[in-house]
Order: structure tokens, then C-alpha cells, then sequence
């Protein structure tokens, strides 16, 4: 990875710095613990189970949600989250059905940041300025692309911080510093850490080495480190709240939400773990 003496680099994105995810991190920071970031996927298991889901993560605990946009062909994601984007779109979301279950969100919640995460294709075919401006309307803070290469973020950039909306771009253990200037030029909001190589919902990190990981990061942003991949245990969002700027769990919640289990009282369990992790 990158080494300390390498420039830094600052948010790429327009947003103004009283933005919901500034302001959460910001908080978070005050209050001398990590954050937690929690990621569903839109219409799973249906509809309305799925914004109940998603109206109640803030009170449960999560400080940032991730919402999936489900597509037929997510390569980067593991079975689980697969799974899950088979259910929605089988009981019939869409990309529309995904923006108006985040504007139902803002009805009552004004204050939790919320990340659109998926695949490009769906965006390319909505059309990359009418997505910006409805993602925006809908209350999204930023997107998460997984397919989209750095080379190619600059024509999602553009009308995404027109509307004030962070691209958040992904680090991993195999961004070197080469490929690090690429990775961070278009960066904002925070910078998502993949802790693992391979597919979502697999094994977990070691701490001392995400930590190390992270510190070097550190060197390269100012932009927060949120570290994912393989955490199910409270324990373990524990130790990448430590390591990093905030926890981000995916696939064990999905996991959940898919048994019908009480997804909510998991979150709550992992907000626990993250909210002590530095005491």
C-alpha cells in the first residue's frame, strides 16, 4: 500500500462540510467511539418488510446505512447478498421502488446518512444525471459503485457532486501505491476499506492488520476509514470500530433479515459492541 510521505488527498466531492455524513463522523469523533454502518438490501425480503427494516436501523443503532440496489449480475457479492438481490427482485423492486423507499425514509429521519450501494448498469440505464438528481431528491448522501474502475469514475463524478452526492470508493489489502492516487481522486465521504480480498460475507480480518492498513490510508486522506467485509459478531465490529473509523456489516444482517430472524435487535447487539469498543 501507500507510504506516509505521499501527498494527501481531500474530498473530491462538493458536498459542503455541514453534510449528514461530515456531521456523523464528526460526532462520532466527539464522542470517542467508532460508528457503525449497517447495509440492507432494498425490497428484501418484500416491500414492506424491507422499509420497516429500514425505518427502525437508526433507532437500533446504526450511524450510516448502506441501502443495496439490487442487480441480476452482482459479481462482486457473495451468495447471501446474491440471495437477497434475487428476493427483492423477484417480489418486485426496482430501481424506482429503491428511491421511493429512501424518500419514505426521510419522512422521519433527516439526520442518518444513507448510501446508495450497487452496480452500474441500472445507473447507466437510468441515465447518470436524471439518477444524481433523483438520488438526491430521494435523500441519498452518496453511492457506492463496486463495478465502476476509478479511470471511469469521472463521468458519475461530475453530476453526483453537482447534487451533492459523495461517490464513496473502495480500498483493499491489494491497492498498492500505485493504484492508491487513482482509488482516491474522485473520494468522498469516507473511504470504504474491504479488509479482505474475495467476495462479501467470507472470512474476517485480522485487527493488528487492518489497523496497520488503516494508518496508512491515514496517511494518503483526511476522509474517514470505514472497514468491512466478514464482521458478523459484536466482537468483531468491535475491533474494526477500533482499527477504523466505523464497522460495516452486510452480510450477516442480510443473513438474518433472510431466516426472519429479528434483524433489529442484531444491529442493536453490534451497536453495543462498536459504541464500547474504545471504553
Amino acid at each position: 500500500m501507500e507510504t506516509a510521505t505521499a501527498p494527501r488527498h481531500r474530498s473530491a466531492a462538493t458536498t459542503p462540510e455541514t453534510g449528514r455524513i461530515q456531521a456523523r463522523f464528526a460526532a462520532l469523533k466527539a464522542e470517542g467511539r467508532g460508528g457503525l454502518v449497517t447495509y440492507v438490501m432494498a425490497g428484501d425480503p418484500d416491500r414492506e418488510a424491507s422499509q420497516a427494516i429500514l425505518n427502525g436501523l437508526p433507532a437500533a443503532g446504526a450511524d450510516i446505512i448502506e441501502l443495496g440496489m439490487p442487480f441480476s449480475d452482482p459479481m462482486a457479492d457473495g451468495p447471501t447478498i446474491q440471495a437477497a438481490g434475487q428476493r427483492a427482485l423477484k417480489a418486485g423492486q426496482t430501481l424506482r421502488g429503491t428511491l421511493e423507499m429512501l424518500a419514505r425514509f426521510r419522512e422521519t429521519d433527516t439526520d442518518t446518512p444513507v448510501v446508495l450501494m450497487g452496480y452500474y448498469n441500472p445507473i447507466h440505464s437510468w441515465g447518470v444525471d436524471r439518477f444524481a438528481a433523483d438520488a438526491a431528491a430521494a435523500g441519498a448522501d452518496g453511492v457506492i459503485i463496486v463495478d465502476l474502475p476509478p479511470e471511469e469514475a469521472p463521468e458519475l463524478t461530475g453530476p453526483l457532486n453537482a447534487h451533492g452526492l459523495h461517490l464513496i470508493m473502495l480500498a483493499a489489502p491489494t491497492t498498492d501505491a500505485a493504484r492508491m492516487p487513482a482509488v482516491l481522486a474522485h473520494a468522498g465521504g469516507f473511504l470504504y476499506y474491504v479488509s479482505i480480498t474475495g467476495i462479501t460475507g467470507t472470512r474476517s480480518a485480522d485487527e493488528t492488520q487492518v489497523a496497520e492498513a488503516v494508518a496508512r490510508l491515514r496517511a494518503r486522506t483526511d476522509l474517514p476509514v470505514a472497514v468491512g467485509f466478514g464482521i458478523r459478531t459484536p466482537e468483531q465490529a468491535a475491533a474494526m470500530a477500533r482499527a477504523g473509523d466505523a464497522a460495516v456489516v452486510g452480510s450477516a444482517l442480510v443473513d438474518r433479515i433472510a431466516k426472519g430472524e429479528d434483524a433489529l435487535a442484531y444491529v442493536a447487539a453490534l451497536a453495543e459492541g462498536v459504541r464500547t469498543a474504545r471504553a
